[in-house]
């Protein structure tokens, strides 16, 4: 990794205003983080109260990735502001139940993804199904002059509480004077219907679901005695799927969550979901807990490291469940199954902040002073979690067993590992601190159910399932470029038993995102992130940057004119036209994909021309584009264009001279993915006609 000096990451700070924005919004969301302990600031430590760099840059980029027109500071602050409220909106409204208080003392877990306040819930009037309710049982009642059970229900943010009706499959734990769900009580709930108030009159109740989960706590002797007693009878080696069917129930508890996933093989005549949990016991013996269809979103109960405990599930045989392996039976949730969690406890560990973050982001995000220190929570398997990192994580900020790590740099090489399983990109990022190669891993199994068990041949069922993989990857990447600057969040690191650092990118991962702002519409009409820069200035530059400039066309080669070439329609790039393969197949070097020539979605026909682009102090400097960016200049599809007359198609680059566009470019060095070498390093990546 080449190095460079702190003055250089103070330089790019303020030069670009994609990361000036940020810091911007992260002061005004959260303005209580400038103040720090100016006694002693060699020793300040942060605790992190407002969003992270990687929460702020993955929103931004979101909204403009949704807003493709552009944006305004105004419509990004605001974005950002209420999600940031909703997420972490403290109850005023009225005094909390002391039950509440009592146990918030020792409230030391992480909130699961999809949590929602009690509060929100009044606010908007509105419950999604997969939301999820970290609540605190205050009172559980029958309803006078019925058989009903509701539960008055609060929550640790909230100033309101809310009523539930309690499922059926739930009353023997309230029905008995010991009955475990009773005041004082924490439950996790999803799969809520909200039952609005009427006309103005009564308040939202929450109808019945299937999907509660009991929080237990160990250091609690009541909950002990009870996790011995009730969910400690039985082990994961006793288990018998004959004494199952025979009539045996089973009580089980696992020493930890150890994954919660989608699982790897389809089903072959369903489309319902699947997830799995992956259970270990105290003697280290595994068993799978499988929930289907509607019950996934139970899934987001639970967390990998907590432990789990199963109060009569479902015993299914492998060929019943549509598993493949080699253990006999797995678990499933049962119509009498009940769920206990004892959650992991947050850990956290001190990070010390390096220099460089101190000088060039330090007065910005954190007051006049440095930080030395900041705490971040670590996972169940020890790696700490950047996710809410206050700062921006350079490339020399990466270390052995960290997640959660964002990074914004240049793209300057990338290829498909063709022998990988699955499919996988490995990417080469640089800043200015250096450069580093990330293996991307991107979603696969999503496609198999539609295509695989197909009553076509095999080998149409081949292509198309390779085709509409290469789709959903173009969601990911984009026309993805060398020169292009790209935000990648979701990273992890480890070191391998060669010491080398692997850094690696999961798709499926929650928190995973992928977004090229090279060829983001929405950066040329924002101009809260980003300034107008003269063609002479980005010449000379040496770092990453999106470079916005406000041109004209001078010229159009001329000695070629406007060419067309053939391209591959889901990765953007050209395909190898003079090398055509077996039965009339074309090669696409970017995906190392064969291509049906007679296919019309996969292969199309686009521009490919070079440009001498002009400014108001009449620089002038030579570029290509293709794609989008080539239609927008040229205002002529490549189909379009085809179809003009031999004439009017030689005459048709004089029209366009001396007219003005906004233009992205980035720097490529003068090497394209396709491994041919451009008369140019420039490429227009975005245009748009002013």
């Amino acid at each position: 990794m080449g190095h460079s000096n702190g003055d250089s990451l103070i330089s790019e700070e303020e030069q670009d205003p994609f990361l000036s924005f940020i810091d911007y919004a992260r002061a005004v969301i959260s303005p209580e983080q400038d103040e720090i302990d100016e006694e002693n600031p060699s020793e300040a430590t942060t605790e992190l109260t407002g969003p992270g760099w990687g929460w702020i840059a993955s929103r931004v980029l979101k909204t403009c990735t949704a807003y493709s027109s552009g944006v305004t500071a105004a419509i990004l602050l605001s974005d950002l502001s209420q999600a940031w409220h909703e997420q972490n909106k403290p109850g005023v409204l009225k005094k909390k139940p002391e039950v509440i208080d009592q146990l918030n003392k020792r409230h030391r877990r992480r909130r699961l993804a999809n949590t929602v306040t009690i509060d929100s819930i009044y606010e908007k009037n509105f419950l999604s199904m997969d939301s999820v309710l970290e609540a605190v049982v205050i009172k559980a009642d029958l309803l006078p002059g019925t058989n009903i059970f509701m539960l008055t229900l609060g929550d640790f943010w909230s100033s309101n509480t809310i009523d539930l009706y309690l499922h059926r499959r739930y009353y023997e734990l309230v029905e008995t004077p010991n009955g475990i769900l009773r005041k004082g009580r924490e439950v996790l709930i999803t799969g809520c219907y909200l039952r609005t108030a009427r006309e103005g009159c009564g308040t939202p109740r929450l109808l019945p679901t299937e999907y509660l989960v009991i929080l237990l706590d160990e250091d609690e002797e009541e909950d002990a005695i009870f996790i011995v007693a009730q969910l400690c009878s039985d082990t994961f080696s006793s288990v018998s799927l004959d004494d199952f069917n025979n009539g045996t129930s089973y009580s089980l508890y696992a020493s930890r969550i150890e994954s919660i996933g989608p699982l790897e093989s389809e089903l072959k005549f369903s489309t319902a979901h699947r997830r799995q949990i992956t259970l270990v016991d105290a003697d280290n013996v595994r068993l799978n807990f499988i929930l289907w269809g509607d019950q996934v979103i139970v899934a987001n109960l639970m967390s990998v490291g907590s432990m789990l405990g199963l109060e009569r599930p479902y015993i299914s045989s492998l060929e019943e469940s549509a598993m493949e392996g080699k253990d006999e039976f797995c678990l499933e949730y049962g119509s009498a199954t009940h769920l206990y969690i004892v959650p992991s406890t947050l850990q956290e560990e001190t990070v010390c902040v390096s220099l460089s973050q101190n000088q060039c982001q330090g007065s910005k995000l954190l007051g006049s002073v440095g930080v030395s220190q900041v705490t971040l929570p670590r996972d169940a398997e020890g790696s700490i979690d950047f996710s809410n990192y206050p700062f921006r994580t350079n490339i020399t900020d990466c270390r052995d067993k960290t997640t959660g790590i964002s990074l914004y740099g240049v793209v300057t090489d990338i290829y498909c590992e063709s022998n990988a399983t699955g499919v996988v990109f490995s990417l080469k990022i640089e800043d200015t601190t250096g450069a580093i190669w990330a293996r991307l891993h991107f979603n696969s199994h999503w496609y198999q159910n539609r295509f695989i068990h197909s009553k076509t041949s095999s080998k149409i069922s081949i292509w198309m399932s390779s085709f509409f993989l290469w789709v959903m990857i173009l969601r990911s990447l984009g026309r993805l470029g060398l020169g292009h600057v790209v935000y990648v969040s979701g990273l992890s690191c480890k070191s391998t038993k060669e010491n080398f650092l692997e850094v690696l990118w999961h798709e499926k991962n929650e928190k995973a995102t992928f977004i090229n702002l090279s060829c983001l519409p929405a950066f040329l009409t924002s101009s809260c992130l980003h300034k107008i820069s003269t063609l002479s200035q980005i010449s000379k530059q040496r770092k990453p940057a999106i470079n916005i400039c406000r041109v004209k066309m001078d010229e159009i080669d001329q000695c070629h004119s406007i060419k067309t070439r053939l391209s591959h329609s889901v990765c953007g790039h050209f395909i190898d036209e003079d090398s055509p393969l077996h039965g009339g197949n074309l090669h696409c070097n970017f995906c190392r994909l064969t291509l049906n020539s007679n296919a019309g979605s996969e292969v199309v026909r686009t521009f490919h021309i070079m440009i001498t682009l002009a400014d108001e102090e009449t620089t002038k400097l030579y570029a290509w584009c293709t794609g989008q960016s080539a239609s927008a200049i040229l205002q002529i599809s490549p189909d379009e264009f085809c179809d003009l007359h031999e004439d009017d198609q030689l005459m048709y680059p004089s029209s366009l001279e001396n007219e003005w566009f906004l233009v992205t470019l980035a720097n490529s060095g003068g090497r394209s993915l396709s491994h041919e070498r451009e008369a140019t390093c420039w490429e227009i990546t975005r245009a748009l006609k002013i």
